[in-house]
């Protein structure tokens, strides 16, 4: 199913021996729009942030707006300190999981490595499943020896989209599978141009992005974005065939991936 960043903000997150404490934000891989950490703010138990991965996961109740996962309170006592105010490297990425003892998610060829979803959150997706994501062995070992980054799915909310033909709104927030965590659609708010409107866009329909202009590239027209789908909170989440979100403007569809060539301002 569909669920925005607004229904995963403020879940309790519960550790083996006790609550952790609440979602705050999350962070997505600007390759793959994939969330692959829930930001936590741990309240005055520990009175810092935490990074929290769908990998460890054990239990995902929606009704309860309750995680539960295989981490003890001591295990996120003593985790590396990561600033989750700023981009997140894949050298912290390995010092964290290195300390949980979680598996790299990049060490295969699916989205989760070798599945499309991450344990215990979904059954086991074949290699020559559709929604696969297959890298080559040359993708693979860029992405172990680069340094790619993680993104606040906050600090980039508010970004401007920029059409093929101009600018048309901005980032308002995201639906994702809560089965594989990958961001299918961003919500983008047009009523600065179109007043009273927010549409729904495929997340494959970025080119780009642009750090330090604060932007989204998206392959587009101005008129693709205003006859794109109208979003309704209830409607969209849950009664809606998800291929109705997909502009209707779309004839092939692209995966966003945002090479090195395009990260000049990455930092």
């Amino acid at each position: 199913m569909l669920r925005t960043l607004e229904d995963l903000k403020h879940m309790t997150i519960g550790a083996t021996d006790g609550s952790i404490g609440k979602v705050r934000d999350a962070y997505f891989d600007d390759q793959s729009w994939t969330m692959r950490y829930m930001v936590v703010d741990t309240g005055g138990w520990l009175s810092r942030q935490v990074l929290i991965t769908p990998l460890a996961i054990e239990r995902l109740d929606w009704p309860e707006r309750r995680i539960d996962v295989r981490m003890t309170r001591e295990q996120i006592k003593n985790g590396p300190n990561i600033d989750t105010e700023k981009p997140v490297s894949r050298q912290h990425e390995m010092l964290y999981l290195n300390h949980y003892g979680l598996p790299y998610y990049w060490g295969g060829p699916m989205l989760w490595g070798p599945t499309d979803s991450p344990p215990g959150l979904g059954a086991e997706v074949r290699a020559d499943s559709p929604r696969a994501i297959h890298r080559s062995d040359e993708d693979l070992d860029r992405s172990t020896h680069s340094d790619p980054h993680l993104r606040s799915c906050k600090a980039v909310s508010g970004y401007h989209i920029e059409a093929n033909d101009g600018g048309i709104g901005h980032i308002d927030d995201y639906l994702f599978d809560d089965e594989s965590w990958a961001i299918r659609y961003l919500v983008i708010d047009t009523r600065n141009w179109l007043p009273g409107k927010r549409v729904v866009i495929s997340s494959e329909w970025v080119d780009r992005v642009s750090w330090n202009e604060h932007k989204a590239y998206v392959a587009m027209s101005r008129q693709s974005l205003r006859d794109a789908p109208e979003y309704d909170r209830d409607l969209t989440i849950h009664d809606r065939a998800e291929s109705d979100l997909v502009s209707p403007h779309a004839t092939t569809q692209r995966r966003a991936s945002i090479s090195s060539a395009q990260r000049d301002d990455h930092h």
